[in-house]
């Protein structure tokens, strides 16, 4: 089965393009890219998954080599893990940067630190090139609908170049302010995802508690004012104890490193933050590393 799912498409100029990074995210990003009309060479750690991307999105090219795949393309594209496998892919002799022609833009959407996308941004304008960092928020359902929100840092020309293409795996694509500036909107992002799973799984564990139906209490509640995508979305399959869905602890866990290694650089107090992100170092004890964030709730169970 496909893992990118129908979409209509914008038009928008083809563009030679490559996408580093076929992971649950990356993987439909960059079909959405190759089925808006963009030729686009991927390059993934495993072969073998570039290989399956290439049979299913015909007409677009791997490469062994992020320099390779960044050869001659308009815009490069990422999506990897953090920032250690960021700077593997964009530096070094087999890196992005060393194979990208004068004035392409190269576009982060890993989370990864702010430092991060001010160090890589110092580097590419050295080298006559541009950097967005952009990370997304809409999980592995939003990739693969291509209906993404990203949250941009960097120059307003570069931006402009390439949120024409970025549309096709998009639904918002918003440029918030200079280079850092989307990597700090993915922190805030994650800061209000934590609080809301912990108190909806209080709710949940508390109305179980009670004796009450939460399939119906979730139905009833979810007309007024606690209303939310993770009420909407997660709240029944909490009730259900299922967590198979969406994002895992482990990199909410990643994620939230990054916010509070941040909050101690700019002084801010994150005292939710902070002792949510140890309840999810609970769940990784009890087994939970690759179930979805909304498992906050078997800590209560």
């Amino acid at each position: 089965m496909s893992q990118i799912a129908t979409k209509t498409y914008d038009a928008a100029p083809a563009k030679k393009v490559a996408f580093l990074g076929l992971g649950v995210m990356g993987y439909p990003m960059a079909g959405h890219l190759a089925r808006a009309g963009h030729h686009v060479t991927v390059y993934n750690r495993s072969a073998a998954k570039a290989a399956a991307w290439a049979a299913e999105c015909p007409g677009n090219a791997t490469a062994p080599t992020p320099r390779e795949a960044a050869a001659g393309v308009d815009i490069v594209y990422a999506c990897v893990g953090n920032d250690a496998d960021l700077r593997s892919v964009v530096l070094g002799k087999d890196g992005a940067f060393a194979g990208m022609k004068p004035g392409a833009i190269f576009v982060d959407h890993t989370t990864a630190s702010a430092e991060i996308a001010r160090e890589l941004y110092a580097q590419a304008q050295k080298l006559g090139l541009h950097f967005v960092d952009a990370p997304v928020s809409g999980g592995q359902a939003g990739a693969q609908n291509g209906m993404l929100t990203v949250m941009c840092g960097g120059d307003a020309a570069a931006f402009d170049a390439v949120k024409p293409a970025a549309m096709a795996f998009s639904r918002a694509f918003t440029l918030l302010g200079a280079s850092g500036a989307g990597q700090l909107a993915k922190m805030v992002n994650q800061i209000c995802i934590a609080g809301l799973v912990q108190g909806l799984s209080e709710a949940i564990a508390f109305g179980q508690q009670a004796g009450l139906d939460m399939h119906q209490v979730l139905d009833v509640i979810g007309k007024g004012a606690a209303q939310s995508w993770q009420m909407d979305n997660r709240g029944k399959t909490m009730a259900d104890d299922k967590f198979e869905f969406g994002f895992a602890v482990d990199w909410m866990r990643k994620d939230l490193g990054l916010v509070l290694d941040e909050a101690k650089r700019n002084g801010a107090r994150l005292p939710v933050t902070a002792l949510v992100d140890q309840f999810y170092a609970d769940v990784q004890k009890m087994g939970g590393g690759r179930w979805d964030t909304s498992s906050l709730i078997r800590r209560l169970r």
